[in-house]
C-alpha cells in the first residue's frame, strides 16, 4: 500500500504542475472577460467602538484590497465588484471582525462596531488537529500571524531567525543554515507542514525548520510541550506551519515582491537579492495559490568588516522555494486540497573558513575554493492530498490526508574527520510517506456539557539514513514503519471547564539491514561488522488538561502529556560497539511533561505565564566521547518558565515582551546529576517591541533579542571546554521594521538587522567550543523590499 502511495504521490506532483501551467495561460483570458462585463461599485464604510467613538487606522480588508480608516473612523474602497465579498476589519486592542456581504448598488455605505479583543479569540488548529479557539486549549501556544512573519522577513528572510526572535522558549537562530541548538523547552521540536513532518528523530540533521520560505506562510502555530497526540519527535512540542489558502472571489490576485539587501557598514560584496511572485484566485468551485521564490545573499560580513564564512554558513547561499495548492470545493460541506512545495538552498561561496582559536580569535573567511558539493539542501519536497467533509452522520467531520516528504541535506566537506578516516562529506537522506486520518463526533451530556471526541490513525514509513559521497556508509538505513491509532476527548464541563484527555498507542519497528560501523583508520582499522534485523517499539501515552475559561483576567489551566520519540537512533548504531542490535540500547525516550499556566487580560494589558517540568527516564543527551557527539541514554529533568505581556497603549502605540528560562539536568550511572549542555539548553531569552502607526500607511516597529549567560561546566583536563559545554555570555541586539504603503497597490518595507551594529558572537559560537565555530555573528544588515498587489 505504501508503495501504491509514493507512486500515486508522484503521478500528483506532475499534475499540480501540469495545472498550474494551464492557470497561469488562462487566468489573464478570464481576468479580461471579467472586467468587461463588471459595473463598478464603490464601497464606503464607518468603523466604531462599543460606545460609538470612532476607531483610526483600522485595517480595512475586502478580498484581496485593504485599506484604513481615516482619523474620524470613515474608508473608502472603490472600483469593486457587484456580488459576494468577505471583509474584515482588525485592529490592535479589538477582536477582528470578519463579515460576508453583497454589493448591488453603485455606492454602498455601512457601519461596523468593534469589540475590545483578547488573543484568547485566535483559532489553533494543530493542538488537537481540528480548528479551536486558544482558550480551549489546556497548554502553551505561540501563534505567528501572517503580518508577524511579514515584519520579521524585512529583518531577516530566514525562518529559523524569524522564529529564534519570536517564540518563547524556543532557541536564536545560529546566522545559519541549520537550527542546531534551536530546542525548544530543551528537547527537540517536531516540526510540520500543513501537518506534514519534517523532522528527521531517527538522524536529527538539524535543518528541519528551515524547509520552506516565509513568502508562503498563512501563519505558525507553536505548541510547547510533549505531546501525544501527533507521535514521533514531539517531545518539546510542534512547529506547524500553515501554507496560504486563496482568498476572495477574484479569478487572479497576486503580489510581485522584489528586494535587496547588504552590509551597511561594510557593502563590498554583500549585495543580495530577493524576487517573490504569488498568484490566487477563485474560478467556481476551484481556487488555487501559486508562489514562486528566489532568495540570493551575498558574502556575510561581521561588524568588523571580517567576512563570515562558517560552515554550513548563509553567506553566498541561494535559496528556490516553489508552491502550488488547488482546492475544489463541491458544496459547501466538503472540500478536497492537493498541495506541492519544492524548497531548495545551497552555498557555493568564494571564501573558505581559516580557523581561529576559541576565546581568543574568531574564524574569518578568506578567498579560496571549498572542495566538495556546495553544502545546504538540495532540495526538500513535499507533496500533500487532503480531503474534508463535515457532514457525516451524527455530526461528524471527517480528515484524511495522504503525504510524501523527500528530503536531503548535504553538510559542509572537512578534511579530516573525526569519526571517520580521512576527508569527507555526509549527507542525510530521508524519505517518509503516510496517511492521517481524523474523525470527530461531537456528544452531549445533558445540563453537565457538551463534549466532543477527536479520533482516527497515522500511519508513517520513515527511511533514513547518512552517507559519505565517496560511497562509504557512516549510518546504515533504517527502515521505520509506525501505526498509532489515537484519540483525544474534549468535555465542556457546566460551560467554563473544558477537560482534555487522549490516548495514542505507538507501534513501530525499525528495520536495519547488516552493517560496518565506519572505520577509522586505514585499511578498515576500527570498523565493526553487526548483524541488523528488526527493533521493534510499542508504547502507550496519554495527556489530560483543564482550563477556566470564564473570566478574561485569569483564565489559568493545567496540564500533563506523554511523548514518544525513537530520536539520535542514528547516532546510537554509527558509534556501536557490539555486533547485534539486541545488545545495543535502542529503547524509546518517553516525555512527561507537566504544565500550569494562565492567560490574562485587564483593560489595554494582555498577559501570559507558564511553569513547566519535562522528565524521561531514557534520554538522548548528546556528550562529548572522543571527539564527537554519543548519546547517552540516562534519565534527564528540565524545567523552565515563560512570561508574555502586551499593552496597547494607543492606537499608535504598542508595547509588549517575553521573557523564557530553561534548565536542565541528567542523572549519570553513578548517581550524579550533570548539566545538560548547550546543544539541548539554552540560556535565559528575553524579547521585546516597540510599535509605532503614526498614520495608516506607517508602520513602525523596533525589536530588542537578549540572550543571557550560562556558565555551567570547567574546562577538562586538557585545559579545553568538551564540545557544546563553552561558557556562554549575554548577547543584546535590537532590529528595525518599517512598511509603508503608498496606495492600495504599492507597499514597501524596511529591515535592519543588528541597527546598532554590535560585535557580538551568537549563542551557538560560544557554547559549541570548537576553533572552526567561533564566527562572530552579522554587523549591521538592511533589506529593502518594494511589492505590487493586484
Amino acid at each position: 500500500m505504501l508503495y501504491r502511495i509514493n507512486r500515486i504521490t508522484r503521478k500528483v506532483c506532475i499534475n499540480l504542475v501540469s495545472a498550474a501551467f494551464s492557470f497561469l495561460i488562462l487566468i489573464p483570458l478570464l481576468s479580461r472577460a471579467q472586467n468587461n462585463i463588471e459595473n463598478i461599485v464603490t464601497l464606503s464604510g464607518f468603523v466604531a467602538d462599543a460606545d460609538g467613538n470612532p476607531l483610526s487606522y483600522a485595517t480595512i480588508k475586502v478580498d484581496s484590497r485593504s485599506t484604513a480608516t481615516d482619523n474620524l473612523g470613515k474608508f473608502e474602497i472603490k472600483d469593486l465588484s457587484p456580488g459576494k465579498h468577505q471583509l474584515t476589519i482588525s485592529l490592535i486592542g479589538y477582536e477582528t471582525l470578519y463579515k460576508s456581504f453583497a454589493l448591488t448598488d453603485s455606492i454602498t455605505n455601512l457601519s461596523f462596531t468593534l469589540q475590545q479583543g483578547n488573543s484568547l479569540n485566535e483559532v489553533v488548529v494543530t493542538a488537537g488537529r481540528k480548528p479551536e479557539s486558544l482558550k480551549d486549549v489546556p497548554s502553551s501556544v505561540t501563534i505567528l500571524s501572517a503580518r508577524d512573519v511579514k515584519e520579521q522577513l524585512n529583518v531577516n528572510p530566514s525562518i529559523t531567525a524569524i522564529l529564534g526572535n519570536t517564540v518563547p522558549g524556543l532557541g536564536t537562530s545560529n546566522n545559519k543554515a541549520t537550527n542546531a541548538g534551536q530546542t525548544l523547552r530543551g528537547r527537540q521540536v517536531l516540526v510540520l507542514i500543513d501537518g506534514i513532518p519534517q523532522s528527521t528523530p531517527l538522524m536529527n540533521g538539524s535543518r528541519d525548520i528551515r524547509t520552506l520560505d516565509p513568502s508562503v506562510i498563512e501563519r505558525v502555530e507553536v505548541i510547547k510541550g510533549a505531546t501525544s497526540i501527533y507521535g514521533n519527535g514531539s517531545a518539546g512540542g510542534i512547529i506547524n506551519f500553515i501554507t496560504k489558502k486563496a482568498t476572495g472571489d477574484k479569478v487572479i490576485s497576486g503580489t510581485t515582491s522584489a528586494g535587496v539587501n547588504g552590509n551597511l557598514a561594510h557593502p563590498s560584496n554583500t549585495l543580495g537579492y530577493r524576487f517573490s511572485q504569488t498568484l490566487s484566485g477563485t474560478i467556481n468551485k476551484f481556487s488555487y495559490v501559486v508562489n514562486g521564490t528566489y532568495n540570493y545573499t551575498g558574502v556575510l560580513k561581521d561588524a568588523k568588516g571580517n567576512v563570515n564564512a562558517q560552515p554550513d554558513g548563509l553567506g553566498e547561499n541561494k535559496l528556490y522555494n516553489a508552491f502550488v495548492k488547488l482546492a475544489y470545493k463541491p458544496n459547501d460541506h466538503s472540500e478536497l486540497v492537493a498541495s506541492y512545495n519544492l524548497f531548495r538552498s545551497l552555498q557555493k561561496s568564494d571564501y573558505v573558513n581559516v580557523v581561529g582559536k576559541y576565546g581568543i580569535t574568531p574564524s574569518v573567511g578568506q578567498e579560496g575554493i571549498d572542495p566538495g558539493e556546495p553544502a545546504g539542501t538540495p532540495y526538500n519536497h513535499n507533496a500533500l492530498i487532503s480531503y474534508h467533509n463535515n457532514a457525516l452522520p451524527l455530526g461528524s467531520s471527517l480528515d484524511v490526508s495522504a503525504y510524501y516528504n523527500g528530503f536531503v541535506s548535504m553538510n559542509r566537506y572537512v578534511a579530516q574527520g573525526t569519526a571517520w578516516y580521512g576527508p569527507g562529506q555526509t549527507k542525510i537522506q530521508s524519505f517518509k510517506k503516510g496517511i492521517r486520518l481524523t474523525l470527530n463526533t461531537p456528544w452531549k451530556a445533558g445540563s453537565f456539557g457538551d463534549g466532543e471526541i477527536t479520533y482516527g490513525l497515522d500511519l508513517l514509513n520513515d527511511r533514513t539514513n547518512q552517507v559519505l559521497t565517496d560511497g562509504r556508509v557512516y549510518i546504515p538505513d533504517m527502515n521505520m514503519l509506525n501505526v498509532a491509532p489515537y484519540a483525544q476527548m474534549k468535555f465542556d464541563i457546566l460551560t467554563n471547564f473544558v477537560l482534555k484527555a487522549g490516548i495514542r498507542y505507538e507501534n513501530a519497528r525499525v528495520k536495519v539491514h547488516d552493517f560496518n560501523t565506519i572505520a577509522r583508520g586505514p585499511n578498515g582499522q576500527g570498523s565493526i561488522p553487526v548483524t541488523g534485523g528488526k527493533i521493534p517499539y510499542k508504547a502507550t501515552t496519554f495527556n489530560a488538561g483543564l482550563r477556566y475559561n470564564k473570566y478574561d483576567f485569569f483564565n489559568p489551566f493545567v496540564s500533563f502529556s506523554q511523548g514518544f520519540a525513537i530520536n539520535e537512533l542514528g547516532r546510537i548504531l554509527r558509534t556501536a560497539t557490539s555486533s547485534t542490535l539486541e545488545s545495543i540500547a535502542t529503547d524509546p525516550i518517553i516525555t512527561n511533561n507537566y504544565e500550569a499556566g494562565f492567560s490574562s487580560k485587564v483593560g489595554i494589558l494582555n498577559l501570559t505565564g507558564a511553569y513547566f517540568i519535562s522528565t524521561s527516564k531514557l534520554g538522548a543527551n548528546l556528550v562529548d566521547v572522543g571527539g564527537f557527539l554519543v548519546p547517552q541514554r540516562e534519565p534527564e529533568r528540565i524545567k523552565g518558565y515563560e512570561i508574555t505581556a502586551d499593552l496597547n497603549l494607543s492606537i499608535q502605540w504598542a508595547v509588549g515582551g517575553s521573557y523564557s528560562y530553561v534548565e536542565g539536568k541528567a542523572e549519570q550511572a553513578n548517581g550524579t546529576k550533570v548539566y545538560m549542555n548547550g546543544l539541548r539548553i539554552a540560556p535565559p531569552k528575553a524579547t521585546a517591541y516597540l510599535s509605532y502607526r503614526p498614520v495608516s500607511a506607517l508602520d513602525l516597529k523596533l525589536f530588542w533579542v537578549y540572550t543571557g549567560s550560562r556558565d555551567r561546566f570547567d574546562v577538562r583536563a586538557n585545559g579545553l571546554f568538551a564540545n557544546s559545554e563553552g561558557d556562554v555570555k549575554e548577547v543584546s541586539l535590537f532590529n528595525l521594521s518599517a512598511g509603508y504603503r503608498f496606495n492600495r497597490k504599492w507597499s514597501a518595507g524596511l529591515g535592519v538587522e543588528n541597527i546598532l551594529n554590535s560585535s557580538y558572537f551568537p549563542v551557538v559560537s560560544q557554547y559549541r567550543a570548537i576553533d572552526a565555530e567561533y564566527v562572530r555573528g552579522n554587523g549591521a544588515t538592511m533589506s529593502l523590499n518594494l511589492s505590487y498587489s493586484f
